[in-house]
This record gives C-alpha cells, sequence and structure tokens, in this order.
C-alpha cells in the first residue's frame, strides 16, 4: 500500500496544534486512549520491514553503532530482527514465532531463548519495544490528569500491569490529547516504583491510519549517561513471504 509522501511527522506537528485546554478526563477515558494507541500503531492487513540505526551510549564502554533489519507481522504477531553492523555481530538475530522469541548465534550456528523483557543487544531498548502494542491488555489506568509537555496539552496516564508477561509492572505515559493520540513520553517502573527508563518517541511516519516512531529516545535512569538512540529509515509496507519468519530464513541468510 503506497505511503502518504513517507514523510516524518515531526514533533511540533504530531501534537497537531491541540488546545491549550480540555474538558476532565476519567479512568474510563484514559482505557479508551490505550486502547486508541493499540489501534493506531498496530499494522492490520500489512507488514512491516525497515532498517534500523541504533546508537548506544554507555560511560564505560563507550559508544557503538549498530544497524538492524527489522520485519513485523502484526497479524500474524510475528518479528525478526537481523542485526547487519559491526561486523563482529553481523548475523545475530532475534525471531519471534508461537510467542516464543529465539536468538540466533551465526558462530555457534544455534538458536537460544530468550525473553521479551531482556534489553535488545546489550541497549537500552527491550525486546519487547518491537513487538506490536498491547497495553489496553495488559495494563489498567489508575490514574488520569491533563497537563503539558512543553507548549502542548496532553493526557498523562499512570499504569499497572495486569499480568505478568510484561517487561515493566508500572508504568507512567504522556499522549497527545486531541484528534490522534500519539505516545511521546514515557517512564518504566519496578514493581517497587523505581524509575528503571525514560522513553521518548519525538517523531512519527504515518500510512494511512496507522503511526510508527521513527525515533526513539531510551534513558537508563539507574546508570548516568546510559541511553540508546533509535532511528528508523527504509519503511515499507510491502507484503512480506510467511518464510521470512523461520529458523530455517536466518540460518540461510547466514551462509
Amino acid at each position: 500500500m503506497k505511503i502518504k509522501k513517507h514523510h516524518l511527522i515531526l514533533l511540533a506537528l504530531c501534537l497537531l496544534a491541540l488546545p491549550a485546554t480540555l474538558g476532565s478526563v476519567s479512568l474510563q477515558d484514559g482505557q479508551a486512549i490505550l486502547t486508541e494507541l493499540d489501534r493506531l500503531s498496530t499494522l492490520e492487513g500489512k507488514d512491516l520491514s525497515a532498517l534500523m540505526t541504533m546508537i548506544s551510549e554507555d560511560p564505560d564502554t563507550g559508544i557503538e553503532k549498530t544497524k538492524v533489519l527489522q520485519f513485523r507481522s502484526d497479524d500474524e504477531d510475528k518479528f525478526l530482527m537481523l542485526i547487519q553492523e559491526p561486523t563482529v555481530k553481523k548475523g545475530q538475530g532475534y525471531l519471534m514465532i508461537d510467542d516464543n522469541l529465539w536468538f540466533y548465534d551465526p558462530e555457534s550456528r544455534k538458536f537460544s531463548h530468550t525473553s521479551m523483557k531482556d534489553q535488545f543487544n546489550q541497549s537500552d531498548a527491550n525486546n519487547s519495544d518491537f513487538n506490536s502494542s498491547s497495553m489496553a491488555d495488559d495494563y489498567k489506568v489508575v490514574s488520569i490528569e491533563e497537563g503539558k509537555l512543553g507548549n502542548y496539552s496532553v493526557n498523562i496516564l499512570e499504569l499497572e500491569a495486569v499480568n505478568d508477561e510484561v517487561t515493566y509492572p508500572k508504568r507512567k505515559i504522556w499522549v497527545t490529547a486531541g484528534s490522534v493520540n500519539l505516545q511521546i513520553k514515557s517512564e518504566d517502573y519496578s514493581a517497587s516504583g523505581r524509575l528503571m527508563r525514560t522513553s521518548y518517541y519525538p517523531s512519527y511516519t504515518t500510512s494511512d491510519d496507522k503511526y510508527i516512531a521513527t525515533k526513539m529516545i531510551f534513558v537508563d535512569e539507574l546508570i548516568e549517561g546510559k541511553k540508546t538512540t533509535i532511528t528508523i529509515s527504509d519503511i515499507s509496507f510491502k507484503d512480506i513471504p510467511d518464510s521470512v519468519f523461520t529458523k530455517s530464513y536466518v540460518e540461510r541468510v547466514n551462509k
């Protein structure tokens, strides 16, 4: 399906010149916002392929640049991430099929089971950051208030997990309050309420009525100066063959 201009929607544009004040919002409104966030970001009837460039900054190990080919099929709830750079990691892959996430090591030629909660490639991103959104199923809204992020109006939602499958049991998210609900900031907490990570989503691209974040910034709140910035380019919504989401495909592209 043709992408509408395949343009980046910068933060000021995606906020759609929202009004300065809004009416009061309820917990029920908050749950509806989560449902809409899921709907806008889940690619029903289309697949996604893209190139991700990750810049990981660590005060101990320095800066590492990683390029990753990303493939998503939300209808089948599958994804594949293949590392292209650096050379020492080329061919490593993360494949999710049948609710199982596998890590492939081309050196040993073996798959090992891993978790959606784990960090992706030792960065500040988690494997769950690349799956289709299911916030309405995974969280309940425990508080909601209107607020500002910069000069723009937002709804600020505090969330608690309703299952143990999520990466973070507590979250706080900032969602644009207007004709389009987009998450532009989040804080992720442990069960005890300790802030673990802050994330920013300053730009999006759109195809029809679906929105994909094209820049994500994940800040580690436990280690000062540690963060990961991800930019997504070369986006395509063309159909991806089912054979791509298989272990045999991952092994074949590494030969």
